[in-house]
């Protein structure tokens, strides 16, 4: 299965328990950028990998490699939107709200204590900061009132976006090397 064949599948009917191709780059940029999350095909299809196509989850696979081999060469993953296109006054319904979910989703995945992202404190409040766009852009939590008035600001949301490719980058450097 090529790259096009997975995108077409991802954004089909037939995708019966992943997630749009947008959400599911946010998914794989999380997943690699994690510490830890051997199960992540499990988490990306809701436990039912084993229901999809092996031509499918190789070709994730695939995609999730190149992912990772761009941010070890230290290179920032290319967003698969435009930041120019974003509509910041409806932001629930743009591709960088989707792509967030996906981040988010693979973000909070699993419940084990090596997973979690926070969980040393000499680099909480670095991955709070970092990973703030994307928690802003998912909505996961947008009642608090401190994301209420980020929201209201088009300006600051659209210095967020700018800075995701970065923090990408950044994340994945805090995560993965002893500096």
């Amino acid at each position: 299965m090529d790259f096009d064949e997975l995108i077409d599948f991802l954004d089909s009917d037939d995708n019966e328990f992943g997630l749009s191709s947008i959400a599911t780059h946010g998914f794989l940029t999380a997943s690699v950028i994690a510490q830890s999350l051997p199960q992540w095909q499990s988490y990306l299809f809701e436990g039912h990998q084993k229901q999809v196509n092996p031509a499918v989850l190789a070709a994730i696979s695939e995609w999730r490699d190149e992912l990772q081999a761009t941010l070890q060469d230290e290179r920032e993953i290319e967003l698969p939107f435009d930041l120019a296109d974003i509509d910041y006054t409806d932001i629930e319904n743009s591709e960088v709200s989707e792509w967030s979910v996906g981040f988010v989703d693979a973000m909070y995945a699993s419940d084990n204590e090596e997973d979690d992202w926070f969980a040393d404190e000499d680099s909480e409040e670095d991955v709070a900061m970092l990973t703030l766009p994307m928690v802003l852009f998912s909505g996961i939590d947008a009642e608090e009132p401190d994301m209420v008035e980020l929201m209201k600001d088009p300006t600051t949301m659209s210095q967020m976006a700018g800075a995701i490719e970065k923090n990408i980058v950044e994340l994945f450097l805090l995560f993965h090397t002893n500096d």
